[in-house]
Parts: structure tokens; sequence; C-alpha cells
């Protein structure tokens, strides 16, 4: 075996208070592009197995690869260490690698962090990846400095090569190698949905989001034609009949979302899926064209009900323009999902109540709340590291609990709580609400117990549950 790719098992993330585990479609990439190099992979999701580290390192150690590498978030990147030194212990001779989105925007503090640590990849990783591959088959760690876009550990220093240039051709990537998973065991999956993604980059300068910076300022874009290509795949291959497409602004470029639609409907593909839009990018036309393609659903971050807020974000939106949308949507026939943002530093608790009535307001199908989190590389973490606002307790990077220092801003955590309680209880125990979305009993309370009772039982108590 030449790579092993790990997804490290995520106790914190929101998807698991909803019960949903997703394939991990970063590591299929990688996976695809290291195959299409002739080198043999195997994918452990983690997230999905439960093994733990211990469980996994004996895994990896059977399988005794040239490269273990691991994807981590803020909110898993401890996990992700952990499996690390694990994997270490039994392979101290192996390159261990991590990528994603934490260690992208803290390469050195990683490496500082964890001293089996070897490499960290930072932004888009197919090209890397495969030179890593390439410079270990050779027996070359001294590759490593002319790696592009990495940090990287030598004679007990920490070093960091130029920046990788952004992949031009999307085209070229191939797809995900879906096959290196149990495709039919994830929740999505058994359900006959999945996801891809068609675009990366965003040109917008939200300052709570760090996907301009990961992906890039510039948005660059898949051809209509390859897009329906994996359509297709996905359709013939994997049986599947509803995609959500996951990029930031899949509407940014409208001509070519028109073109998709055009050619979805000229293969005659039985489809259904899911898209998002920026509010100020809708056109009902447009909506009316995918939706004849088979669009259900439409994604808006809304983020905010107050103007002066989503001023303070930079969001580049109005409120108006969210309502308008959302209207829009619904003409065209379509569902709509919105997200908001509550605990913005400067926000007022008389503003956050304003969103909440607003998103109740906009009557979408679905409505995602969460709490301000100042990830490593947005333009809020910055500024709220340098006013020593944030608590760095990775952990608690979820977007469902506080890590900012409120008391300092004349709030409390503790309200910051209450009001995303007071969102999701106030938008979905609505009667008008449940009797449109009877289905949803069961998912509201459900959500309600996994994310704010369970976490109090003691644990005692969970075991002789």
């Amino acid at each position: 075996m030449d790579v092993v790719l790990i997804n490290p098992e995520d106790q914190t993330a929101v998807k698991n208070k909803l019960g949903f585990v997703l394939p991990p479609l970063n590591l299929m990439y990688l996976g695809a592009a290291l195959e299409r190099a002739s080198f043999s992979v195997e994918i452990i999701d983690d997230d999905l197995r439960r093994m733990g580290a211990e469980g996994v390192a004996l895994l990896v150690e059977k399988l005794n690869p040239l490269i273990v590498g691991i994807t981590a978030t803020t909110a898993t990147i401890k996990t992700s260490l952990e499996y690390i030194k694990a994997i270490k212990r039994v392979l101290p001779d192996v390159l261990t690698v991590i990528g994603g989105p934490h260690p992208t925007f803290l390469p050195l503090e990683t490496l500082s962090d964890c001293r089996e640590l070897d490499v960290v990849v930072m932004g888009e990783g197919e090209e890397t990846i495969v030179e890593l591959a390439e410079g270990c088959e050779r027996g070359d760690r001294g590759v490593l400095e002319g790696v592009k876009g990495i940090s990287y550990r030598t004679d007990e220093r920490l070093r960091t090569t130029p920046p990788r240039p952004l992949i031009e051709n999307l085209d070229d990537i191939p797809f995900p190698a879906r096959h290196l998973v149990p495709f039919r065991d994830y929740e999505t999956s058994s359900q006959e949905a999945g996801g891809m993604i068609t675009s990366r980059g965003c040109v917008y300068p939200c300052r709570y989001c760090s996907s301009s910076l990961i992906m890039g300022k510039k948005f660059r874009f898949r051809s209509p034609e390859n897009v329906v290509d994996e359509v297709e795949e996905l359709t013939e291959i994997y049986g599947l009949r509803e995609i959500a497409f996951l990029d930031d602004t899949f509407m940014l470029h409208r001509p070519r979302a028109r073109e998709i639609a055009e050619e979805i409907r000229r293969r005659d593909l039985d489809v259904s899926f899911v898209t998002s839009s920026r509010v100020d990018m809708v056109q009902e036309p447009l909506l009316r064209t995918l939706r004849e393609a088979g669009m259900s659903t439409v994604y808006y971050g809304v983020e905010s009900g107050c103007q002066r807020i989503l001023d303070m974000m930079k969001k580049g939106i109005t409120v108006k323009q969210s309502e308008d949308a959302v209207k829009a949507a619904k003409r065209a026939g379509l569902d709509v999902i919105t997200s908001f943002i509550l605990g913005y530093p400067g926000e007022r608790p008389s503003e956050m109540d304003r969103t909440i009535d607003f998103s109740i307001k906009l009557d979408p199908d679905y409505s995602q709340y969460s709490i301000l989190t100042p990830f490593p590389g947005t333009p809020i973490y910055t500024e709220l590291k340098s006013k020593g606002l944030l608590e760095e307790d990775w952990d608690r990077y979820t977007v469902i609990q506080p890590v900012i220092r409120y008391e300092k801003l004349g709030l409390s955590r503790e309200l910051i709580q209450r009001k995303l309680v007071k969102a999701y209880l106030k938008f979905y125990s609505r009667p008008s609400y449940l009797l449109k979305h009877t289905y949803m009993i069961r998912v509201f309370f459900e959500t309600l117990y996994r994310t704010y009772i369970e976490p109090k039982i003691p644990l005692r108590k969970k075991l002789k549950a």
C-alpha cells in the first residue's frame, strides 16, 4: 500500500447532532489524484467506522503504507493529532501528513503541537499529495523542500515552502474516488442522495468566512459538460437520484448555472438537486430554469435580519434582498433553506431577536442557526485574537458553543446559548410549521435531545440506558 487517507471520528460536529455521516469528499478527491498517478490508496473513514485512534493505527500497521494522510477541521484537530501519534508508535518511519482548513491556517502551530507530525499541506491538496507520494516512492525525504504549499519538520526545525498556485482548470481534476469508501453504508447514500462540488473559490470578503482564503478569491469553475458527466456517473453507477451541489456560490456565474440545467435536460437525467446562492445573485427566470432541470431546493446564507449586523459582517447584501430571494424561490416552486448567525461581536440581544423573528417572517422550509465561531484564517478571528477575546479550546469550535469572551463585550455566553435555543424552538415548534412539515416533529425533538440534553447526562446513565 502506498497511501492511507484517514477521516477522523468527529464527536462534535453538528452533523452528528443530526445523526448524519457524509462520505469524505475531500479525501476521495485526493484518492482519485493518487490513483491517476498509479499509486495504491486506501481510505479509512473512522467517522463512519468508529474504531478510534488505536484501532485505526492497528489497521494502518497491517497496510504498512509509505504515507498516512489525515484531514482536520478546527473541531477535529485534537482528535486528528491523536491518530497521528498512535500511528507513529506502530510505524515510526511512515511519513505523516495533515491537511484541511485548520492546519492550512495554523501550519507551524499544528507541527509544534505534535512532534509525530511530519508535513502540513496548505490549501488544495491534489497535486501536493501526488508529489509527496512520488518523493516517498523514490525514498527521497529531501524532496520536501521542493514541494510547494507545505510546512514540514527537518532537523528539529520547522520550514515552510512557497505557496502552491491554485489549480486553474478544474476539469483536469478526476472525479472523486467514491469506490474507495463503502458508499452504501452512509446515511445519505442509503437514501439515494449524495454531494459534489462544481466550483472553487469565492470573491466576497465576509469577515466570518475563510472559504476565499482556502480556495482563493478567484471563482474557478468546472465546465457544464464536466459537471453533468459527474451527475451522470452518480445516477448511473451509484444509483443516486438526489444530489447536493456543495459549492459556496453555485449561482455566482449565472450563464454557467443555466448551461448546467440545459445539459441535464438535454441528457434527460432523472435527478433532483440542491444548490446554494447568495441572495443578491438570484434571478427568478434562472430559478425556474433550474427547477425545470430538477432543482428542488435552494440554500441561502441570510445570516442576519438586521442591516447593521450585515454591514459589520461585510456580507454585502440587504435585508430586502433576502426577502426578495426567498419570495422568488417560492414562486419558482422551490423549497428554501436559510442560515443565520447569532452573537456577532457588537450585536445586541434585541438584534438577535430581530434576526430570529426575521427568519420566521421569511417562512423558509428549513432554517439553520449557529453561534458566530471565529475559525482560524477568518478576518474576525484575527481581530478578536488580537484583543484577547477568544478561547482556543478547539474542541468547542462547533458553531453551537460560544468561544468568544462575551463578558468583555457586555454580554454573557449563557445569553448567546439561550438565543440559539430560542431560535430553534421558536422556528420549529410553530403549530403552523409542524402541520405543514409533520415529519419534522421527530427530527426537531431528536435534534433538541442530542444537542442540548444528551450532553448533560452523566456517562454512567448513558451506559445504563
